[in-house]
């Protein structure tokens, strides 16, 4: 990564400027603050970074919803465009349309070339994330775990020929436990993004802990508990569909400038 030198006698800075971009799985639903805001991994990557020594310029432009298209040709634009250039960008993208019928994977891997392409002549350093598997406990999930499979096979072998960096969540085994998900089976949890923060930090050569979740009693898949979850999660999802809307309406990335993200201060007992 590009460095700065800092004034006469200070010492060197590695300046990382680092934006993310894809759906609500880099946005970081499912994390929620107090507040009512929305943390995930990669916000956790870019204090991990920090906490390297060295501030962090960060930016985070994915949204909830969003298909793999939207996000090669707006988000990663508008990512290259930024000033200053980013040093560093995490692309996840796709798991919105493994959900739609008749998904075209060679497609997929298609736009995905298109961002290495595009991150190559820009200079950029590129990290491609394949995203959990969420199919255990979803409707139609055999289905959404072969095109996943798919996906990600062929990802991988695509970046593999490009020399870029492929972080491969779909095969992690410990993540696919129901601890690391949210009630909606969709999206991960708190200990989800924490997880999958340590495997994209420990890729990069950054110290991270990737430790298993808190153990949990295996959840009763009663006949209420799913009518439950299919009122309160499925059929609204089943309704945006029909409607023509996605939960991404109206919204934007929520860190659409540089947000500098400093290194911990180390205290005399440290």
């Amino acid at each position: 990564m590009p460095t700065c030198t800092a004034g006469l006698g200070e010492r060197r800075v590695d300046l990382v400027r680092y934006v993310a971009i894809g759906d609500s799985f880099t946005e970081g639903v499912g994390d929620e603050q107090p507040d009512g805001s929305v943390r995930g991994w990669a916000d956790l990557v870019a204090s991990g970074l920090a906490a390297a020594g060295d501030p962090v310029q960060y930016a985070n432009l994915a949204i909830r919803g969003r298909l793999l298209d939207p996000i090669v040709n707006d988000q990663l634009e508008t990512a290259l465009a930024l000033d200053p250039a980013p040093t560093l960008i995490t692309l996840n993208g796709g798991g919105n349309d493994m959900l739609r019928a008749g998904t075209d994977v060679s497609r997929l891997v298609s736009l995905t070339a298109r961002a290495i392409r595009r991150c190559g002549e820009a200079g950029v350093r590129l990290a491609v994330l394949s995203g959990a598997d969420p199919s255990d406990r979803l409707p139609f999930g055999r289905t959404i775990r072969r095109r996943g499979e798919e996906l990600t096979q062929r990802i991988a072998a695509l970046a593999s020929a490009n020399e870029v960096l492929f972080i491969d969540c779909f095969h992690d085994r410990e993540i696919r436990h129901p601890a690391y998900w949210s009630a909606d089976r969709l999206h991960l949890n708190a200990d989800g993004h924490q997880r999958v923060a340590g495997l994209v930090l420990t890729a990069l050569g950054a110290d991270a802990a990737t430790g298993p979740a808190r153990a949990e009693p295996p959840e009763a898949r009663r006949l209420l508990t799913e009518a439950r979850y299919y009122w309160e999660h499925v059929v609204p999802w089943v309704r945006r569909r029909l409607g023509g809307h996605s939960s991404g309406d109206n919204r934007t990335g929520k860190h659409a400038e540089w947000t500098t993200i400093d290194a911990p201060r180390l205290t005399a007992d440290s």
